[in-house]
């Protein structure tokens, strides 16, 4: 429950109102985490917020965060320079497990910021592309403004054999690529449904459609797994703040099979 000081080393900003941090341990000790795990990150002073982990997990050296501006919390984190003191508690949560997918076809669907928890997953596949089959990463953002790692997704389909597909709600001016939900790629993805493990990280409504068109595609419920946080305020299960009926998300998640979530995703007030 003490955070641990973190030292901010890098920023970047990502859109008009993200923003990537690099932290290193100060007492020079790495944070080994795994993909989809989130730490509770928190600003002294201010408070702690969860955000998962966007960095790669073969460099633990290297803590990294991508960070929306949403309230008191996140901005102070946004707004902070190079050599700012940060508190780290965790990492928590049970992540991706990616490495079950070896041996068939892998699919991301991302909705936003839910990119972010799902980048070190596929950066899990880039290490190890020869043990899986085809693998695809559907992303959808309001705008084009809102896509995230641009770069990293342009080496993703280049050195990696990656098929990305964007789209937007809104295009700009410019923009030439699709216009739509995401849930629409599901529909042209090319994969085995039968052989082929898929990773949702987005908006709880776009989850749901997004599992029920994986579902129409032939997937079983359990190949579909979806990263919930919501609430989340100890990471230790002690509070409750993430309770979902049985689960509580921060020890029980943030990562779950479908099976699971369905019949709670699709009830009103749990």
């Amino acid at each position: 429950m003490v955070p641990r000081r973190f030292v901010v080393t890098g920023t970047r900003r990502d859109t008009d109102d993200t923003c990537t941090l690099d932290l290193t341990a100060a007492d020079d000790q790495p944070l080994a985490f795994a993909s989809g795990q989130f730490t509770m990150l928190s600003a002294f002073g201010v408070g702690e917020v969860p955000i998962s982990i966007s960095g790669d997990p073969a460099y633990p050296e290297v803590l990294r965060h991508t960070i929306r501006d949403v309230g008191g919390v996140t901005r102070s984190l946004v707004a902070a320079r190079p050599g700012t003191m940060l508190g780290v508690r965790g990492p928590f949560g049970h992540g991706w497990e990616v490495a079950d997918g070896r041996g068939g076809d892998v699919v991301f669907v991302a909705g936003g910021i839910g990119l972010a928890p799902l980048r070190p997953a596929v950066l899990e596949v880039c290490a190890d592309r020869t043990s899986y089959g085809r693998v695809s990463l559907l992303y959808g953002t309001r705008t084009p403004g809102d896509i995230l790692f641009g770069p990293d997704l342009r080496a993703w389909a280049r050195e990696h054999d990656i098929d990305v597909e964007e789209t937007v709600d809104a295009a700009t001016h410019g923009w030439r690529g699709r216009v739509g939900v995401v849930t629409h790629l599901i529909d042209q993805a090319s994969f085995d449904e039968a052989h082929a493990l898929v990773l949702v990280c987005g908006p709880e409504v776009m989850m749901r459609y997004a599992a029920q068109a994986l579902l129409d595609r032939g997937l079983a419920r359990e190949q579909i797994r979806l990263s919930m946080e919501r609430n989340m305020k100890c990471g230790v299960g002690l509070c409750g703040h993430c309770q979902l009926r049985e689960l509580f998300l921060c020890v029980d998640g943030p990562v779950l099979t479908y099976d699971r979530l369905e019949p709670l995703l699709t009830r009103a007030e749990l």
